[in-house]
């Protein structure tokens, strides 16, 4: 049994959570609800949670003010939150769980299913990655954490040349001839690095724009990359790359 408190300040959606648990997440036991940052504090003391579904958006001190406050995170994480944009690709980018409200039943069994079988703390890197990519929307952060079948793994964003996609998962092929395989699909990849020199040029690739040698004309043409490879140019994303690569041309 795993042991949960839940966190969020509106009753009517701490109620909906506890209930979809109660009746299809046997495996979770709510020891207690929280309707506010500083009630929840109080909570984790007395009842030592081994997982936490915890709000963002709550007045005076929101989801990741809470996780700051408490310093050493010690308890499994599943975010709840409204549709915000911003604050979604945070967790993504640190590769946090969340559920999307009004939530929906099969996530919430699957959210759990998934930590369940690795029911672990965020990593110290994990939070300060989110962090930072919250309070400093201006500055971009220069690692990404990867989810891998070893474990999370951590990146400089500056270190991957191309991402290379197949079914749900992502290739990562990094300098030095390395390469790391992620359970992300390339949609999710593509929004991760929206903010950084990085485009899609074809169904199967992302690359990194700083790692083109060359252009070869054609249909859609071809790139070549820094580590040799070639990558094909989709003719409907060829007028997008050349413009980024030659934004002045006629």
């Amino acid at each position: 049994m795993i042991n949960a408190i839940i966190i969020d300040d509106e009753p009517y959606c701490c109620e909906a959570l506890e209930m979809m648990i109660e009746k299809f997440c046997p495996t979770i036991h709510i020891m207690a609800v929280c309707q506010s940052g500083a009630e929840a504090l109080e909570a984790l003391k007395r009842f030592n949670p081994t997982l936490v579904f915890l709000d963002i958006e709550m007045p005076h001190m929101n989801g990741f003010e809470f996780l700051e406050k408490v310093g050493n995170v010690n308890f499994g994480l599943i975010f709840t939150t409204s549709y915000d944009q911003y604050a979604i690709k945070a967790i993504r980018f640190s590769a946090l769980d969340y559920l999307l409200k009004p939530i929906d039943r099969e996530e919430l069994i699957q959210a759990v299913v998934k930590v369940s079988k690795k029911l672990q703390k965020p990593s110290e890197v994990q939070l300060e990655l989110l962090i930072q990519k919250l309070n400093s929307p201006k500055n971009l952060i220069r690692k990404i954490a990867l989810p891998t079948m070893e474990g999370l793994q951590m990146i400089e964003i500056d270190s991957i040349i191309s991402c290379t996609s197949e079914s749900n998962y992502t290739h990562f092929i990094l300098k030095n001839d390395k390469k790391i395989t992620a359970s992300r699909t390339m949609k999710d990849v593509e929004e991760l690095l929206s903010d950084y020199p990085f485009l899609r040029v074809h169904h199967s690739y992302i690359v990194n724009l700083n790692e083109i040698q060359k252009y070869v004309k054609g249909e859609g043409g071809y790139l070549v990359m820094t580590d040799g490879k070639n990558i094909d140019v989709s003719r409907s994303r060829k007028e997008m790359l050349l413009q980024k690569l030659h934004p002045n041309r006629l």
